[in-house]
């Protein structure tokens, strides 16, 4: 077990730019890989990094498998705020990704079956090559809130009230927002082969220091990236500098 690799960059663009290469190399070395991806904000520039880098042909993405980190449940599948529309539109289709090669949570139905499916195709793909990770500001990784252990498992979940007021500014409003998610878990994430966590803005500077440096324990589900074989994390100095 090593310790998380932390690379402090100046700003957002730069931290893009270096989760984009980290990627970059990882898949030009193993163009097969299989990745499970992360919606939210933060990794949105990498994300935009790696269509650029397609254009300009430097970056085969093809023959990527690409996994689904969460979901909402109990919400229309062909609703567009869905997380799994989200991830085509940023990460699949603009790397020219064929839909085949995608797996994804189901919004509703047996989510008992509907984990255990996405246990399998894991298992079918060889477990995660990469992860690409963010970080809530309660310290959750994918849908897995506190208290989540590093044996909690791929399963549906309540979201906690941190999690419904975050997103609620895409649901117009606190009382649209979806209460229940179905998420990888961390038993499999912490198992992925490279882990890429990228974190940005002041907001994130106590959740970020808690993770990496305090008390590795469920109440901070993303503090056993500590205990994981290799994390790199990305941080902009405003998530990183000012700390006490």
């Amino acid at each position: 077990m090593k310790s998380p690799k932390v690379v402090v960059l100046d700003d957002y663009e730069l931290l893009s730019r270096a989760g984009a290469d980290i990627v970059t190399d990882l898949v030009s070395g193993k163009p097969d890989s299989s990745v499970v991806v992360a919606t939210g904000e933060t990794p949105m520039g990498l994300y935009r990094q790696l269509a650029d880098k397609r254009e300009m042909g430097t970056f085969d993405a093809s023959g990527l498998t690409v996994l689904q980190l969460d979901e909402y449940r109990g919400i229309d599948p062909r609703d567009p705020r869905t997380l799994f529309g989200w991830m085509m539109r940023s990460f699949v289709e603009p790397l020219g990704i064929s839909p085949e090669r995608v797996v994804r949570f189901p919004t509703d139905g047996d989510a008992i079956e509907a984990c255990a499916a996405y246990e399998r195709a894991l298992e079918e793909a060889g477990g995660y090559d990469l992860a690409i990770l963010g970080i809530g500001e309660n310290g959750h990784i994918g849908f897995n809130e506190p208290p989540s252990d590093a044996s909690a498992p791929t399963r549906e979940i309540e979201l906690s009230q941190e999690s419904v007021e975050s997103n609620a500014r895409y649901w117009g409003g606190l009382e649209h927002a979806p209460r229940r998610g179905i998420t990888a878990g961390m038993s499999e994430l912490l198992q992925a082969r490279k882990i890429l966590l990228v974190a940005s803005g002041r907001h994130k500077l106590r959740i970020v220091h808690r993770a990496l440096q305090g008390p590795v324990a469920p109440e901070v589900p993303a503090s056993y990236l500590q205990e994981a074989e290799d994390v790199t994390v990305l941080v902009d100095r405003e998530a990183w500098e000012g700390w006490d």
